[in-house]
């Protein structure tokens, strides 16, 4: 076993709040996964008045075959749960797509950016359906942090510390999707666990066979001139097709979001106090009923 896989192994054993392994097998069962992933804000947070992020594996796509050629190259799937787990209520967005998609994905192989972008911050595997599937997850989380980590050294500073180079990575991934964040995002992701990016770097260099040196606390990746211009070239491809790629998904997502109403009306009530019955047309027709909502919210909030 390699530090990287020793370091992900660790963290992705870590325990997670009761209710949040008990929604996640409910979640298994309903999506038919082999493997659920926990990540995001709340994992970070530990705060269960928000919404969970999972990742929910499976053995296939699902849906028709219209809908599977979709997901081909427009995953994962997305939807809103909310799950009563113990008296208490989960509520959960769920990315689901199969676990050979997601593996290839996290090795680069693929113009997408998202999953090991994503994946080599924090998370757990919540749920299992057995110890070779979880064997395989972890193998795929570290494949994730070398794909993350070769893009570094290439993104990053000639010399600096992990940090510089994890900032360096997750500004040009922003810079790359069809994502609007607030500046200095990638300041929060690595305020989260200092010391957990500082030792994931070079242990995923290591095993991404980039050598490197170390200077009081400072990495020097030494990039053979042929890999630096290959993963030039590699970005320079995701840089092209990284919009309109995520557009795509958020324009299925508008038209497939299973749950998209009551996640929405649920945010609404949230940050703003106006509870908005979801009736079932509403449930049928999110966008169609979007522009009502939003007057009412418009309305309410002109007369407070």
């Amino acid at each position: 076993m390699t530090t990287l896989d020793a370091l992900v192994a660790r963290e992705l054993d870590v325990g997670a709040p009761p209710s949040v392994s008990a929604a996640a097998r409910v979640l298994a069962e309903a999506l038919g996964g082999v493997a659920v992933l926990f990540y995001g804000s709340v994992l970070r947070t530990g705060d269960l008045s928000g919404v969970v992020d999972f990742y929910v594996l499976t053995e296939r796509a699902a849906g028709g075959r219209v809908r599977r050629l979709a997901n081909r190259w427009l995953w994962p799937e997305v939807s809103y749960h909310e799950i009563p787990v113990g008296g208490e209520t989960i509520r959960a967005k769920v990315a689901t797509m199969p676990l050979d998609t997601f593996a290839r994905a996290a090795t680069g192989a693929t113009l997408d950016t998202t999953i090991w972008a994503r994946f080599v911050q924090p998370s757990a595997l919540v749920w299992a359906r057995d110890d070779a599937v979880a064997a395989r997850v972890r193998g795929v989380v570290a494949s994730a942090a070398v794909t993350a980590a070769g893009f570094a050294a290439m993104l990053g500073p000639s010399e600096g510390t992990p940090r510089d180079f994890w900032k360096a990575l997750f500004a040009e991934t922003y810079r790359t999707e069809f994502r609007v964040e607030k500046k200095g995002r990638e300041n929060q992701i690595l305020a989260f666990d200092p010391a957990r990016f500082d030792a994931l770097l070079p242990a995923a260099w290591d095993a991404g066979e980039i050598a490197f040196e170390t200077r009081d606390g400072a990495l020097t990746p030494q990039l053979a001139p042929e890999r630096r211009r290959a993963l030039k070239r590699a970005w320079k491809a995701r840089r092209r097709m990284g919009k309109p790629l995520n557009f795509a998904r958020l324009l299925k997502a508008a038209f497939t979001f299973d749950g998209a109403a009551r996640y929405a009306l649920w945010k609404i009530e949230r940050h703003t106090g106006l509870a908005i019955a979801l009736t079932p047309w509403r449930e049928r027709h999110p966008i169609l009923a979007a522009p009502g909502v939003l007057w009412r919210v418009w309305r309410t909030a002109g007369t407070r």
